[in-house]
């Protein structure tokens, strides 16, 4: 077993860059040597030439505007996953298509982080367009372990220490899983609440922007600067009630997965009152539903790109593909209709248990051994499919030493509240 973890706070090492207490210029020499220790091992970036001479000129070219006046994220190194578009680099999203063939302006959350001082340190490997086919990316905590996926460079990015900040997308489960895996924090929020333009599509009805960080405070940093009309003084009500999720979604968990589970729910039980609601009672329908979904408007995502480059897709993507390709329209639209009528029925039990934050396994269970998959989704996917904000945060650890990450959801629209929130469940599994 290979570990190559370390953290870097991004709200620590934010504060710490924008008071002056260290430069842009140091902070970078010392991302290079943990680059250059780490990533030939967990393999979380796209090669790249010439990036520390990119990264350099980058520094030369900017002014710094002096304590008191510096943005944000000032002289933030980040890593962004390779489905979206970075003036200056090439878009491959993990496929063997020509980047010319997928090619495009560049993403306003990209512009965003770099508005905020942010510094791009690279692209980050994905599965093959942000759906199964893994890349070569391995788990920081036990390199011979996945990663998870399809945000797989981003978030083992993060946990290796080689940045404290990285994009991702989900369309099933590509940020709440890896961060499980890799024992960071990976957000997902209300769907819509950060633009996807700019960004390779696989499922629009579905794709929502996420992003990666070690630390609770480094994600509302963050959140801040890339959610639309962020709210940062919007205090929710404390303490919160919360939901420990039962029923036929959790028994999806593996034996360990929920043992975990259950061993956080007891701590958490301790700082907070916890009902048990079931907000899931058909979750196989919804299961069917979003995979329909997904698979039709993969399809349509790579209509135009497909007939020219199906050779050179993996199969798993291919498959999809062809899949969705035989799903009729009225499928598609029943399937997307039902997005709202999840997201009702979310809030309905929340509001007939009484609760303001549910917790859920963030995967099965630990990452499972190899890379030739990036594990399943499955316990991601309702609140994707309900659009519904959702939050890892590490949680336990196995004996082998791998994370176990819980997931923390919210009604549509409470990012802001659900991140407080986090903070306190955070503290109480510190506990």
């Amino acid at each position: 077993m290979t570990r190559l973890v370390s953290e870097v706070r991004a709200g620590e090492l934010a504060r710490r860059l924008r008071r002056g207490e260290t430069d842009p210029a140091t902070v970078l020499d010392r991302t290079r040597e943990r680059f250059e220790a780490v990533d030939p091992s967990v393999c979380a970036f796209v090669e790249e030439e010439d990036r520390w001479g990119r990264l350099e000129r980058e520094l030369d070219r900017r002014r710094d505007p002096g304590p008191g006046e510096r943005p944000p994220l000032y002289g933030l190194p980040v890593g962004v996953k390779d489905v979206f578009h970075v003036d200056g680099f090439e878009t491959r999203g993990g496929s063997e298509v020509p980047p010319t063939a997928i090619d495009g302006p560049e993403s306003p959350a990209v512009a965003a982080l770099e508005d905020a001082g942010a510094l791009v340190l690279g692209k980050t490997v994905t599965a093959e367009f942000a759906y199964f086919e893994p890349g070569p990316t391995r788990n920081p905590h036990d390199t011979d372990h996945t990663p998870g996926g399809s945000s797989s460079g981003s978030a083992a990015a993060v946990a290796a220490g080689v940045c404290p900040l990285a994009l991702g997308t989900q369309t099933i489960g590509s940020v709440n899983r890896p961060a499980a895996f890799c024992g960071v924090v990976g957000v997902k929020p209300s769907y819509g609440r950060i633009p996807t333009d700019g960004v390779l599509p696989a499922a629009p009805s579905v794709d929502t922007v996420g992003f990666f960080t070690a630390d609770l405070p480094g994600a509302t940093l963050a959140a801040g600067v890339l959610c639309e009309d962020w709210r940062a003084g919007d205090e929710p009500p404390d303490p919160p009630v919360v939901g420990a999720v039962e029923g036929p979604y959790l028994d999806q968990a593996s034996d360990v997965g929920r043992e975990h589970f259950a061993a956080s729910v007891d701590l958490i039980a301790g700082e907070f009152e916890v009902r048990r609601p079931d907000p899931f009672s058909d979750v196989d329908a919804v299961n069917e539903r979003h995979n329909r979904l997904v698979a039709a408007e993969m399809a349509l995502s790579h209509d135009e790109l497909y007939p020219d480059y199906r050779d050179r897709y993996a199969d798993a993507t291919r498959e999809i593909v062809e899949r969705g390709r035989g799903i009729d329209v009225g499928s598609l639209c029943d399937a997307r209709a039902g997005r709202r009528e999840l997201r009702t029925s979310v809030h309905e039990a929340m509001d007939e248990a009484g609760v303001d934050v549910l917790v859920s396994p963030a995967a099965p269970g630990p990452a499972p051994e190899g890379i030739d998959s990036t594990g399943d989704p499955v316990m991601n996917l309702p609140w994707t499919h309900a659009g519904v904000p959702a939050v890892t945060v590490p949680a336990s650890t196995t004996d082998g030493g791998l994370p176990i990450g819980l997931q923390c959801t919210a009604r549509f629209g409470d990012d802001e509240w659900l991140l407080r929130w986090c903070r306190g469940i955070r503290s109480a599994l510190d506990g």
